[in-house]
């Protein structure tokens, strides 16, 4: 009953099916037990951080940290079809992707795409190899799916901004070196307009860093605090007051990223199942109907993702739903799952691994935009329902 499925190498076009037999030779090689516990275990636990740092270099230096980035920069320019290999390939060997994810999926693609040669050069490298962790200066208090309410300020000062205000939410920012920063440049702008990207080195004079313990226990969030702090010019990433469009810049060399998702999910179903399998609960028909529904919702997930990629890889658009229907059912399943495994294990369930699951999984419905944001957004953009009355 298992959701990871060797894919069928007949099937693929000669140079995909070479693609992935060299990083699963490569993982083979490299890969040890300490760096897939580390990346089972997160940053918070003993010296995993500096375990997956050193995983991250491992990877840059055999070209696998990321392959979708342009081969100028480090990556290997692959196309859809070998980015959604790379990662059915890592999540088959449980094997960490880079340290620094927030960095390498989300800020390279704008610094790629608005940087000045000085800043590529400067911090693409750092970044891919895990030498420098980042975090994104987001959501705020009263900002969070709104991105476009924010508040925090940088006001002109000759040739530095100087920034007041406060990020919420922020992922990894107790580990992190550099922060791309959204500010408001020009209070008196519409809403959208007269917002700023910063790249700041979370260094500097004046950044007070709070970290926010979870219910699930980890210290993942922090709160970053901004008073009067000076940031130079040139940490400027994109045009002043358009960082409307370098928030929204696409996700371009990361074009199979959603495939992570159901992965994660198949990965943990079936450990679910191992976990389990001497439970009473298994016989019993109410349960094995929720098992046999969540397998199914994860299968469908996979199908709807990969009919996504292939439409892409021809060139042609996706689904109506995109992204946004992708982050629905994920944050639906990843529920579903949490609450199935603590009910199939019973009170061995409620401690270690599927109870952290457990709590950490009511997260999944806000992080990365909320489920009635996303409903919106398919609603919306992708069945022409009327807007939502404001």
């Amino acid at each position: 009953m298992s959701l990871q499925q060797k894919p069928a190498l007949e099937d693929e076009a000669a140079d995909v099916a070479a693609f992935r037999r060299s990083l699963g030779q490569w993982l083979g090689e490299h890969l040890t037990a300490d760096v897939v516990a580390a990346g089972q275990e997160g940053y918070d636990e003993g010296d995993n951080l500096e375990v997956l740092r050193r995983w991250s270099a491992s990877l840059f230096e055999g070209g696998w940290a990321a392959v979708s980035w342009p081969a100028r920069f480090g990556g290997r320019d692959a196309g859809v079809e070998e980015q959604l290999a790379y990662h059915e390939e890592m999540a088959r060997a449980e094997a960490p992707g880079p340290v620094n994810v927030i960095g390498v999926s989300n800020i390279a693609p704008a610094i790629m795409q608005y940087g000045t040669e000085g800043q590529t050069a400067r911090f693409l490298t750092p970044m891919l190899r895990g030498d420098e962790i980042w975090c994104q200066g987001m959501s705020e208090p009263d900002a969070g799916s709104d991105l476009a309410s924010l508040r925090t300020s940088a006001v002109a000062d000759g040739d530095v901004f100087i920034v007041n205000g406060q990020k919420t939410w922020n992922s990894l920012g107790r580990f992190a070196d550099w922060c791309q920063l959204y500010v408001r440049t020009d209070p008196d702008a519409p809403k959208h307009k007269g917002i700023s990207c910063l790249l700041v080195d979370m260094k500097t004079p004046g950044i007070d860093v709070r970290p926010v313990r979870t219910m699930s226990g980890d210290l993942t969030f922090s709160e970053l605090f901004f008073d009067s702090v000076r940031i130079p010019a040139t940490a400027l990433l994109g045009p002043l007051n358009e960082g409307w469009r370098v928030a929204m810049a696409t996700l371009s060399h990361e074009r199979a990223g959603v495939a992570k998702l159901h992965l994660g999910l198949s990965r943990r179903f079936d450990q679910m199942l191992r976990d389990a399998r001497h439970s009473p609960r298994l016989q019993d028909p109410v349960c094995r109907d929720r098992i046999a529904a969540l397998y199914s919702e994860i299968a469908c997930m996979r199908w709807t993702t990969t009919r996504d990629l292939e439409a892409l890889g021809r060139g042609t658009a996706p689904s109506a739903a995109g992204g946004s229907g992708t982050k629905l059912m994920w944050a639906r399943i990843d529920q579903e799952l949490g609450e199935l495994a603590v009910t199939l294990m019973g009170l061995d369930g409620l401690s270690g691994r599927w109870a952290r699951n457990l709590t950490s999984s009511r997260s999944a419905s806000i992080a990365g935009g909320t489920t009635e944001i996303n409903r919106n957004i398919v609603a919306e953009h992708g069945l022409g329902l009327p807007r939502e009355p404001r």
